[in-house]
């Protein structure tokens, strides 16, 4: 994989790149938006927890088809408070591989259920 960030615009306002290209061969795999829940139901105060959460239901997801968080190329992220994006960020960057992904962070009016501060989706590639 490799990161795109040309020259001839502005750089990254964080710890991650416009674009990505894949090499031809790699397979995909695009995962829903995850929600900072946890197997027993239970859903953090604190936006980082959530998030964290968030990435550990993607990695399980990625597992399933022999991957890792290491193979994600793209990130939308979503939170419902500008307050949030710090908490959302620092996991993100505690997460993803040493090349930076694509990624688009947004704030929204909310989820399905009000505890719900962050959702990520995302979508990896690897041989």
């Amino acid at each position: 994989m490799k990161p795109l960030n040309p020259a001839a615009i502005a750089p990254p306002f964080a710890r991650y790149s416009h674009g990505m290209e894949l090499p031809v061969g790699k397979r995909l795999v695009f995962c829903s938006g995850q929600l900072g829940i946890a197997a027993d139901g239970s859903v953090p105060e604190d936006v980082r927890a959530q998030a964290d959460l968030c990435f550990a239901n993607i990695a399980a997801i990625l597992a399933e088809a022999g991957m890792t968080l290491a193979d994600i190329v793209r990130v939308n992220a979503y939170v419902t408070d500008r307050a949030y994006m710090n908490g959302y960020m620092e996991s993100r960057d505690a997460h993803v591989g040493a090349l930076p992904p694509a990624s688009t962070l947004m704030i929204v009016s909310g989820f399905t259920r009000p505890e719900f501060k962050v959702e990520i989706e995302v979508v990896a590639a690897a041989h």
